[in-house]
């Protein structure tokens, strides 16, 4: 992914936190030559700074003969909001587009039910965990051969991420004066999506303004 150096965000832990609060992401693989995308709910697992992404596919779907064989990317995206050039200073801008997201990268490794049920089981008590804890009770009330049949018709992965890259796209390449206008701009949408553009915008100025203080003191 192409970074400019303002847009970079190289902290793992916030970069964690982003991936958990986006945790419906684009995976992509290189099948037969071509690349092949899936979108699929993740858990996140921290193990002393390793993260390790975990999810399933169908057993249908083709991407998990990729799996084991090459590197695979993870596409956590973030909020986004188109910014108007008559928020600016200046006469002479352009429109752009501010943006978060991060992109995770590992060779999935999978988890088949046959070989390795309780693996299998333990990435989906993750995932219940992650968003919807009270359903655990529900699915060990199931019967037996019914929760065996819908975890022999998926293919489990787990991914050791190996890089990770975190764009945060937020005016960081304009003035003061504009950061905050925009930031304002945003919050005042009624888009969600920009809202919540404007409110990482003020959480990012608010830090850069508390840093230049201590600077200054």
């Amino acid at each position: 992914m192409y970074i400019p150096h303002a847009n970079r965000e190289d902290d793992p832990a916030i970069l964690l936190a982003f991936m958990r609060e986006h945790a419906f992401i684009t995976l992509v693989s290189i099948l037969d030559g071509i690349p092949f995308a899936s979108h699929v709910p993740v858990a996140l697992r921290d193990d002393a700074g390793q993260f390790t992404i975990i999810g399933h596919l169908a057993k249908a779907n083709p991407q998990w003969r990729t799996f084991g064989t090459g590197e695979a990317l993870a596409i956590f995206n973030g909020p986004h909001a188109y910014i108007s050039p008559s928020l600016y200073e200046k006469h002479e801008s352009v429109p752009t587009w501010n943006y978060i997201a991060v992109h995770a990268y590992g060779v999935p490794q999978p988890v088949f039910f046959n070989d390795a049920h309780a693996a299998l089981e333990g990435s989906l008590r993750e995932l219940i965990a992650t968003y919807e804890a009270a359903y655990q009770t529900h699915w060990e009330s199931l019967p037996v051969k019914f929760r065996e049949g819908m975890l022999q018709g998926v293919v489990g992965f787990e991914i050791a991420v190996t890089r990770l890259e975190g764009k945060y796209k937020l005016s960081q390449n304009r003035s003061h004066t504009d950061q905050h206008t925009v930031a304002h701009a945003l919050l005042a949408s009624g888009d969600p999506a920009a809202q919540a553009t404007g409110a990482a915008m003020q959480t990012q100025l608010a830090a850069r303004d508390s840093q230049a203080s201590r600077l200054s003191s």
